[in-house]
């Protein structure tokens, strides 16, 4: 196994975006032993966390920096040279796309290592769309973690669909569900409506999920009603979120009792009586702890919404039947299959998953094999690699940034406009122009 000592594990996790990185640095808590070291790498990009963000997810790690692609390749590299610096465990916490590419970048960086790190990756969430795409280009990763034995059973189902190796998918669960079961109805009874970025995208859409929020409010006026925010204007998470809530109630007048917040998805859920959302992953974190939750049917049960996942829960509800005072009933078959864990059992969801790494560890490990090659997609992993700027056998490219080398002051304000252009053109212009096409 790799050269750090056998009381401490030594962890890598590069993370695309806050949600991600959340999700990577307690995934490595949950398959590690207590005494871990663990290193932080953000993969540069729209979505790279700002320190608020970083702040409000609360995972702290011993280094955490900003890298590319082939910066975080060269660090594997480098490290895997020093006897004392090799990592046990690289977490791969990346939209599909770049998984793919770091696992290519891998392989070439460690090609001729008789021992390399356990590379782990998976999903942040729900998995709803883009089922087939997004788990091979997690393929090649020596654990695929499945959050749910309804996961577990598709993605095995997809790899041996098309002849690659399934034996990587290792059932668990979401690494941040917990806190306290609900129990007592707060005072004053509260309300949470969990926003997406991204669900629903149009500004209509959007506006009508506002106003039906606003409108429980002025006919609950003895409830707290709350918007809770993933990010605030400028800021991106995993998805790009176009037509922010925060600029669209500004159209609106709402009554006291309603407001936005931000900030720990579990600490607004230790004061939440009822969850209401469209398809957010914190529909799980609320039923985990016995919340009722609710799933918004009006604008229709579709693969887009991503609600399509929740049939057969029992959550499925629609404002009109929320206003007059009903509940959601989970179905507890549901929710164990989804890998909720309400029972109680939550805390050996992770077994395997621990049990697989350490088996790893203990013994040699083949070169990484991604089912994706230039034998088996020619035509689609070369520009997978490229746009992480690395050749179709892994290697970075002419010109790629050095790892050793940090940015200068006029490199980082340049990298710092550039970002907030794009986030000024996704979230201001491109609206204007989609709306003027449709004059």
């Amino acid at each position: 196994m790799p050269a750090s000592t056998a009381e401490q594990r030594r962890i890598a996790v590069l993370a695309d975006s806050d949600t991600r990185w959340k999700w990577g640095a307690l995934t490595a808590a949950r398959i590690a032993s207590d005494n871990v070291a663990l290193d932080g790498f953000l993969l540069r990009g729209r979505a790279t966390p700002t320190a608020r963000q970083l702040t409000e997810v609360g995972v702290s790690a011993d280094s955490l920096r900003e890298v590319t692609a082939v910066e975080f390749l060269r660090e594997m590299e480098r490290s895997g040279r020093q006897e004392s610096g090799s990592y046990d465990v690289v977490v791969l916490a990346l939209v599909g796309g770049a998984v793919q590419a770091v696992l290519h970048g891998l392989a070439h960086a460690w090609q001729g290592r008789a021992e390399r790190p356990v590379v782990v990756t998976g999903y942040v969430g729900v998995v709803y769309e883009k089922l087939a795409d997004g788990l091979l280009l997690r393929h090649g990763a020596d654990v695929v973690l499945a959050n749910s034995a309804y996961d577990a059973e598709r993605f095995r189902a997809v790899y041996e669909g098309v002849g690659a190796d399934a034996s990587a998918v290792t059932e668990c669960a979401l690494p941040f569900l917990g806190g306290a079961a609900y129990q007592d109805v707060h005072d004053p009874y509260t309300v949470v409506f969990a926003a997406q970025p991204s669900v629903p995208d149009t500004p209509a859409d959007r506006m009508y999920l506002l106003e039906r929020l606003v409108r429980h409010a002025r006919s609950h006026p003895e409830r707290e009603v709350l918007l809770k925010l993933r990010s605030k204007p400028g800021e991106h998470t995993t998805h790009i979120e176009e037509v922010p809530y925060q600029k669209l109630v500004q159209r609106l007048d709402p009554p006291p009792n309603f407001r936005l917040v931000y900030g720990n998805m579990g600490e607004v859920l230790d004061r939440t009586d009822l969850l209401v959302t469209v398809s957010s992953t914190a529909a799980l974190e609320a039923l985990h702890r016995r919340i009722p939750t609710a799933l918004l049917t009006d604008l229709g049960v579709r693969e887009a919404l991503g609600n399509h996942h929740f049939t057969g829960s029992g959550c499925l509800l629609s404002w009109d039947r929320l206003d007059a005072g009903e509940l959601p009933a989970p179905d507890p078959a549901w929710v164990a299959r989804q890998g909720v864990a309400a029972d109680g059992s939550y805390e050996s969801a992770f077994d395997g998953a621990r049990a697989r790494v350490a088996a790893l560890l203990c013994r040699d490990r083949p070169a990484l094999a991604p089912y994706y090659s230039r034998t088996t997609a020619p035509g689609y992993l070369p520009r997978i690699l490229a746009r992480h700027h690395l050749a179709p056998d892994g290697s970075p490219l002419p010109g790629a940034p050095a790892a050793d080398r940090e940015p200068g002051a006029v490199r980082q304000i340049v990298r710092r406009a550039a970002r907030g252009a794009y986030r000024h053109g996704v979230q201001r212009v491109a609206p204007v122009i989609r709306r003027m096409g449709e004059l």
